[in-house]
Parts: structure tokens; sequence; C-alpha cells
């Protein structure tokens, strides 16, 4: 297996969705690399499988024509958005490389009715040159943003970590051997990616997004895009809870939810409220960061909110080793089974990131490496079989609210290992991430985002403007 960072599990980018709008977005921006310098005469895009039955709701076409038109996820503006995409429809071309090239998104970018072969989540670029050059690829947005060209084109180097990672026996392994916290063992691993200056700043930036995304969803109201008509419910929440609905940055949020009763019921609102917030976030196309994907991108802030806001918290670093530990559970289920909702339903995403906050949360409490592992077994365990069933295909419903469980379930499955002896547990990490692919492949296909089956088919009848 590839070394994986924790950065690859942790990506800033555009919601609603890692695998539906973050990678062919990514897939859009390296298809155009390799036509620089060529005089494109045509373009053609194809949408398959889940993403052609999801794709609107997930903004896919969305994503595809801004990579194509060289905008970064990461930086973009993203209030611009619909007036870049109103602007190519109107004008029906894209600018390539500084050339204008006729492209109609009505008749160029096709939804195929049909599954590719390579992939679920598969998007087909196909371009002629005025020299009547043909050049086409395949990609396949395999869930977090990753995505595959072939099988090579996020194979990387493959590198020598002083701590090899492939199981979660390796981590206790080396926890033990060398008496370090897992987030010890990632932060010596990571330097071999990068260096501790550039891990400091992609550290920082992450945290940054994850906090701003919770205090711009609990300061945001109106109706969330796509023809649902689901109402933001965060503010409400939080005005419900201090009597306010504005505040003049997340400090002042976050000070004046620290003030309230830290009673269980207030605690479960503030926290559930948290991952709501975000989730509307992602589902208004704005920024956020996949942990592991998009459309469960609200577990991870919430839970670290959780620690900062009502447990024994010190200072960032407190921060910083959540996200290592977090984000080594992530790279485990990454490397040996699945975190696309596309090939193995929302146990892939809500249940992976309760997963990995619920390990986290424990090595801040003071939990061991086998308690960690024990917590994030938990968490996984009674998301098993968690069907993708977004109605419309939009990561709003039971999306949202999914984010809210996902991070209660990782708080109740940290203080459910904190008091045992993990050496006693009768189901292995390693045991239920097993069990969680062979769920994944059992799985019927019309619960793996293909709003097929489920509350998807049985409830967007009555959404006819999706």
């Amino acid at each position: 297996m590839n070394p994986l960072s924790i950065f690859d599990i942790f990506k800033i980018g555009v919601g609603p969705s890692s695998s539906h709008t973050l990678g062919p977005w990514r897939a859009a921006l390296h298809f155009v690399e390799t036509l620089e310098g060529r005089n494109i005469k045509s373009l053609k895009v194809q949408l398959f499988g889940s993403l052609s039955k999801t794709g609107k709701g997930h903004a896919t076409d969305k994503a595809v024509l801004l990579g194509l038109q060289g905008y970064d996820p990461i930086t973009m503006d993203t209030d611009q958005i619909d007036n870049i995409i109103a602007d190519i429809s109107v004008r029906k071309e894209l600018s390539i490389h500084g050339r204008n090239v006729s492209f109609d998104p009505e008749i160029d970018l096709i939804f195929e009715e049909y599954e590719h072969i390579k992939h679920p989540n598969t998007v087909k670029f196909t371009a002629r040159t005025t020299e009547g050059l043909h050049q086409e690829e395949d990609y396949m947005s395999v869930g977090g943003g990753f995505i595959e060209l072939g099988t090579t084109l996020e194979t990387k180097v493959r590198k020598t970590l002083p701590f090899p990672i492939n199981k979660g026996a390796d981590l206790v392994q080396h926890t033990q051997n060398d008496t370090l916290h897992i987030s010890e063992i990632v932060a010596k691993n990571e330097l071999v990616f990068r260096n501790e200056e550039a891990i400091e700043q992609q550290t920082e930036a992450i945290i940054e997004i994850m906090l701003e995304s919770v205090f711009l969803g609990c300061t945001n109201t109106g109706v969330l895009p796509g023809g649902l008509n689901v109402q933001r419910r965060a503010n409400k929440i939080i005005n419900t809870l201090t009597g306010k609905s504005t505040f003049a940055n997340k400090e002042e949020l976050f000070d004046t939810i620290k003030s309230l009763t830290q009673d269980f019921v207030t605690i479960n609102k503030v926290i559930s409220c948290f991952a709501i917030a975000v989730n509307e976030q992602n589902a208004s196309l704005s920024r956020v960061v996949t942990s592991p994907t998009n459309g469960a991108a609200g577990v991870i802030p919430a839970a670290m909110l959780y620690f900062m806001l009502f447990c024994d918290y010190k200072d960032k670093t407190d921060l910083k080793r959540f996200l290592y530990t977090a984000g080594e559970i992530g790279c485990l289920f990454k490397k040996n089974a699945t975190i696309s909702a596309a090939v193995g339903g929302c146990q892939a995403e809500i249940g992976v990131s309760s997963s990995m906050a619920a390990a986290a949360l424990t090595e801040l409490k003071g939990g061991t490496a086998l308690q960690c592992l024990m917590a994030a077994e938990i968490a996984m365990e009674h998301h098993l079989g968690l069907t993708c069933d977004p109605i419309g295909g939009l990561v709003q419903a039971p999306c949202i609210e999914r984010n809210a469980m996902g991070v209660i379930k990782a708080i109740t499955a940290a203080n459910l290992a904190m008091m045992s002896n993990a050496d006693e547990a009768i189901v292995k990490l390693d045991e239920v991430i097993e069990t969680m692919w062979q769920t994944a492949q059992d799985m019927d296909k019309k619960y793996k985002e293909t709003s097929e089956g489920g509350l998807a088919k049985y409830s967007s009848p009555r959404f006819p403007n999706c």
C-alpha cells in the first residue's frame, strides 16, 4: 500500500460532495492541464453512473465547468460560482488557457444513462483540436476528493515512513514499542511528506476553515439551494440557545456558547448544531474541509469544538493532535475499505468520520492507543450498513442530520472506550474495517448514492423541482 498523509484525508474544497463535486473538479483541472499549448476546437464531457444519476444535486456539472476554466476550489471566491456558470451558459463557450472554446453545457455536458465499466463515479473528457487531433481520458472519483486515471493518477513516489501503518495493529505496535501517542507517530510520519513549516501551515489552514465553516453556518440564514426547500436550522438553534442570532466573529460565538449551562441537553444541542452548521454551508457550495468527505464534513469540526468548549482544552496543540489521530484512522479506512458512498454507502462517509472523531477524542481525553482504536471500532460498528440515499440527489436530507448523529455517536464511543479495558474488546478495529468493506460489496447498488432506493426513491417524487 502506498503511504497516505493525513492531508490526503483532510482537503480544503467546495461542497456539496467530495466524490461528486471536488473529485470531478480536480479531474477537470488535471485534464485541462494536458491541453496546454493545443488549439482546442471542441470539448465533450460525459458523466456516468452515480455522477450522472445524482450529479445535478451534487453540482457535478458546475464543478466540471469550473475546473475546465482553471478555477481552484481551495482559493476561488465561492460567491462568484453562480455568476461564472451563468456566463458560460449564455456565451456557450469556455475560456481554456486564455482561448475561447465553443461549449454548450446543454449539449456538450452529457449525463449518461449507464454506468462506466471502470467505476460508478466516472467522468470522461474528450477534446478535439483544430489540427484534427483527438484526446480523451476517463477519470474515476473514488471518494474524499481522490481521483484516479486508470490506476496511476494518484500514485505517488513510494515513500518510506519511520512508522509504516497499514493496519490498526501497526499503530498499536508502534505506540507500545516507543510509548508514543498515535498523534506523535503520525507527526513523525508526516515529516516524510513535507517539512515542519508546511505541516504547520496546512494544519492551521484546515483548523481555520473548519472553525470558520461552523461560524458561518451558525450565522447564515435562508433556504438551501436545490429545490427541497430546506430551511437553514443552525442559526435558529443558536438563537434559541443564546438569545442571539448574530455574532461579530467566531470567537464571540464560541465564548457565548462556553457561558451556557453545561448540562447534557445543552451540550447535545450545541454539538448537533455545529455539525448541522457545517453541512448547511457544504450544501450551499461553500468552502469546507473533507473529513474524510464533504458529505461528512461536519462531524470532525463539531467533535473538535466539543473538546474545545466542554472538555479539558489547553491550546491549539490539542486541535493538531486531534487532526493527526483522526486523519490516521481515516487513512486506515481509505487503504483497507472505502470512503466513497458510491462504493460503500453512507457507512463509508458518516461512519468513517464518526470513527475518526471517536479515536481523536479518546486520545485527547487521555486514552491509550488501544482505547483510541476501540473507540473508532465502536463508532463504526454502529454505522455498519448505513445506506446513501440522498433525497433529490442533494447532500441535504438525510445527510445534514446524519452529521449530527455521527458526532454524538463519536462522543459516546469515546466515553465507552475510556471506561473499558481495551484488551478485552470483542471486535478489533481491523476486523470492523474488513466487515465494513464486505458489507459495502454486499450492499445493493441502489443504496449507493444513486437516488434509486431508500428515502431517495420514496420521498423524491414530492420534490419535482430537484
